[in-house]
């Protein structure tokens, strides 16, 4: 049976990037359950680099990650990482207090985010309703993020230092042997001094093969559309658009828009029209009169954790986090 000092589970950037670093001193193998990495949440992401997003522990990891991101190691990728962008967060009427608290918390982290007014957000995205935005916090130094290149980067450099990506190699039980753990394949076994569980969604699952309690980990399903700009509108330099409430966010998409909303739910096939329009009268999006013409599903996995851990938001949740989905056994 191959035995490595390091069996990472879960292929995706948290797994890729633990993998990568331990990968210098120890034998790693990456084990991923579908045919290709990233399959999951770090394929279907917002692919946006912030500091001023998610809880304290996440904030802190994301401005010390920017050196990397900004500047990455030779040969790490073809293509720079970050591209501009910038966030602006928008909040309506009666919202006023969670856009001053959100723009005092991210000017201590990043000095360039400010409050702004309405007027300000409205030159911004003009195509905003004038009647529903009451202000915004603006953080230009927010950057798109190559995600593919990042991934792609991660798993190039894992094989330079001799680690190992498997794809199709769903783990199906963890049992210990001796100081080792035993890793059940459906195609055989391999044994591993520790476990890296960086499964997202399914970490709570893996934990339960090796007998770790339960931390509360949910997935959840979560669906975008895309739709048409309004006619003769240029929306590349806009910024992405956050909901104070975090609520729904919208992002500039190869031209058109995409929208992902908190409240769609997995149901969302066959109603990307009406939600469009429901959308449009209750938030801050385009007026409820613009035509969806192009609109897409995208399904993923969010992953919520009830004791409100450094993991991915879902505001239905009991608790809240956001981030890593990484955690060690053993």
């Amino acid at each position: 049976m191959e035995r490595f000092d390091i069996a990472v589970i879960g292929a995706g950037i948290a797994g890729a990037s633990a993998a990568w670093a331990m990968a210098e001193r120890h034998r790693v193998v990456v084990l991923e359950r579908e045919s290709h990495p990233g399959y999951h949440s770090s394929g279907r992401s917002a692919a946006l680099f912030t500091e001023t997003y998610g809880n304290a522990a996440v904030r802190g990891l994301s401005v010390a990650s920017r050196a990397f991101l900004a500047s990455p190691p030779p040969g790490f990728t073809e293509t720079p990482l970050l591209s501009p962008r910038g966030v602006m967060l928008i909040g309506t009427h009666g919202e006023e207090a969670l856009l001053a608290r959100a723009a005092a918390e991210g000017a201590a982290l990043v000095p360039s985010v400010r409050a702004i007014d309405a007027a300000e957000v409205l030159r911004r995205v003009p195509a905003l309703r004038r009647d529903w935005v009451a202000g915004g916090v603006a953080e230009p130094d927010a950057m798109d993020i190559d995600t593919h290149a990042m991934l792609t980067g991660f798993l190039r450099a894992l094989r330079a230092r001799g680690g190992q990506l498997r794809t199709d190699a769903e783990v199906i039980g963890l049992s210990r042997d001796g100081g080792d753990w035993r890793i059940a394949l459906k195609d055989g076994q391999i044994a591993a001094g520790v476990v890296v569980a960086a499964g997202g969604a399914w970490c709570d699952t893996l934990g339960a093969m090796a007998g770790a309690a339960p931390i509360g980990l949910v997935p959840k399903r979560r669906s975008a559309f895309t739709f048409a700009a309004p006619a003769g509108t240029d929306t590349s330099g806009w910024p992405l658009l956050l909901a104070a409430d975090e609520s729904f966010y919208m992002k500039p998409d190869a031209g058109a828009l995409q929208r992902r909303h908190a409240a769609v739910g997995a149901d969302f096939e066959g109603r990307a029209e009406q939600i469009a329009q429901r959308i449009g009268a209750r938030h801050a999006g385009l007026e409820p009169a613009a035509v969806v013409e192009r609109r897409q599903k995208v399904d993923g996995c969010r992953v919520v954790q009830a004791g409100g851990r450094a993991v991915r938001i879902d505001r239905q949740a009991p608790g809240r986090g956001d981030g890593g989905d990484a955690h060690r056994l053993g």
